[in-house]
């Protein structure tokens, strides 16, 4: 019985290994339009789109054509929906760019309304909102009618019983920023209630449990989910905290650096430049080529690049000779330079 059930559990774990891939959008080198790639650099999807958007996890891409939005498996086909001729979030509430599905829903809009679809294309929550965010861990933030609410997949609405209030973000880590009208920020929770009071003069979103908040003084330091500063505020300007590596790049007087979660500050002084990190590695530049460094300062990956994206699930764009590949965190090319132009690799189901 117990080797039935391995052998069983072994075939689960190896069919879910061969579902998952990772695909991203790529304009062939002396091509004008865009497709779909593998991380094995297999075309998945023909250069056919002037415009095309990520993959989510469920496997369903935005695309533009014909002036309207629609929506693609990983074949190229496209789904039926609800609704059609609709508008996407392009960076409005949401935390930037064009959001397609997240958390298995997407945010549309039709006649100046919001609502959502879910990956049937049916309509999963009513398009009646003024904005909407897009969906994290289950929540998302609507507004409507002067009235701000958290509501979930059915369609649910819990009204956001703050005075004063003006603006809700999205979700992140089960937290989402707030502003009052006297434009303090803080942070309510998944129930629409105050979890950090209106104190900030801006704040980010949590990442790795910390988020960057910033003073009347105006000065940024980092906070828990208590609203106690962790790191004190100190800094000029702060980004999030990368969870792999445990760094977050701040800007001091003396320029930028980076800063751990005990609030050391650590200075890498053999790049030209400091990216965030992502993955555990920052992108970095030297003698005008980029390349990728650790928290400890040292070149990972040498830089020889002319131009590099961050990296994303363990993958990174880079470009050479003029055309664009990927490589993993060794350096190794796993997609040879052979396009005009990709996006990131992203985990596909």
């Amino acid at each position: 019985m117990r080797s039935i059930i391995t052998i069983a559990l072994g075939l689960f774990i190896s069919f879910n290994a061969l579902a998952q891939t990772y695909i991203t959008q790529a304009k062939p080198y002396g091509e004008k339009l865009w497709g779909y790639i593998n991380e094995k650099g297999e075309t998945l999807i023909e250069p056919i789109y002037k415009k095309c958007y990520k993959f989510s996890e469920n496997g369903l891409a935005p695309i533009y054509e014909s002036k309207k939005f629609q929506f693609i498996n990983t074949r190229g086909e496209v789904i039926a929906t609800d609704i059609n001729d609709f508008r996407l979030i392009e960076g409005f509430i949401g935390i930037g760019g064009l959001q397609g599905y997240s958390d298995g829903f997407v945010a549309v809009q039709k006649n100046k309304s919001w609502g959502f679809l879910d990956s049937k294309g049916v309509v999963a929550v009513m398009l009646k909102y003024e904005k909407v965010s897009s969906f994290n861990n289950g929540f998302a933030i609507a507004q409507g009618g002067g009235d701000f609410f958290v509501i979930d997949k059915t369609g649910g609405e819990t009204k956001i019983e703050i005075a004063d209030l003006v603006s809700v973000k999205g979700f992140v880590d089960g937290l989402a920023p707030f502003a009052d009208n006297s434009r303090n920020n803080g942070f309510i929770d998944t129930k629409g209630q105050i979890a950090i009071p209106a104190q900030f003069v801006a704040v980010g979103y949590f990442y790795a449990g910390l988020a960057w908040a910033k003073t009347i003084e105006k000065k940024v330091g980092f906070i828990n989910k208590s609203g106690e500063w962790v790191i004190n505020p100190q800094f000029l300007s702060a980004k999030n905290f990368d969870p792999v590596s445990g760094l977050a790049r701040i800007k001091t007087e003396e320029g930028w650096a980076y800063v751990d979660k005990t609030g050391t500050i650590i200075k890498m002084t053999n790049t030209e430049t400091w990216g965030d990190f992502f993955d555990g590695l920052a992108k970095g530049k030297k003698e005008g080529k980029v390349g990728y460094y650790n928290a400890k300062g040292e070149w990972v990956i040498a830089p020889e690049f002319e131009g590099g994206r961050d990296f994303r699930n363990g993958f990174a764009a880079v470009k050479k000779g003029g055309k664009w590949g990927f490589i993993d965190k060794t350096g190794k090319w796993v997609i040879e330079p052979n396009y005009a132009g990709v996006k990131d690799l992203e985990l596909v189901n």
